[in-house]
């Protein structure tokens, strides 16, 4: 009998974790873990793999990307950053959904294009005009909480 998508993400994330702690390094598959993640707790269609622009829509057709985030330091959890945001890519919000050390979902944070746009293109950084990234706390500033409900 072939295995449900939720029993071979737990084998994955299980193995994500044994070998971060034997390597120290992490397995790539934070991304994959939040997109499902978001879609189960969030009610979205995960949109077909390598799809421009976004991972997901809503039932009104919304156009969600989704990004993940494995937080390690409880003491310092939002420091770290955001990965790439393209905005020359269709997408209508970003969701931020943060995952604690064992790949298990803490919160899932989401902002509108417009507001990500104008953060990134805020003159003073680098990583945020160049690149489409901004740290954790800056992600947050401009989102709203939307798992678990506030």
């Amino acid at each position: 009998m072939p295995r449900t998508e939720a029993e071979i993400l737990a084998d994955v994330k299980s193995l994500a974790v044994e070998y971060y702690d034997l390597t120290g390094k992490p397995l790539g598959v934070t991304g994959e873990v939040a997109e499902v993640a978001a879609a189960e707790k969030l009610g979205l269609e995960l949109a077909p793999a390598r799809t421009e622009g976004y991972d997901a829509t809503r039932p009104g057709g919304e156009r969600v990307q989704i990004k993940g985030r494995r937080i390690l330091h409880r003491k310092r959890p939002y420091t770290g950053r955001v990965s790439k945001i393209d905005v020359t890519k269709p997408f209508d919000t970003v969701a931020l959904v943060l995952l604690d050390e064992r790949y298990e979902v803490v919160e899932i944070w989401e902002a509108g294009r417009a507001a990500i746009e104008e953060r990134i293109r805020a003159p003073g950084s680098k990583a945020r005009n160049e690149r489409g990234s901004l740290g954790i706390a800056q992600f947050r500033s401009i989102a709203k909480r939307v798992w678990p409900s506030c």
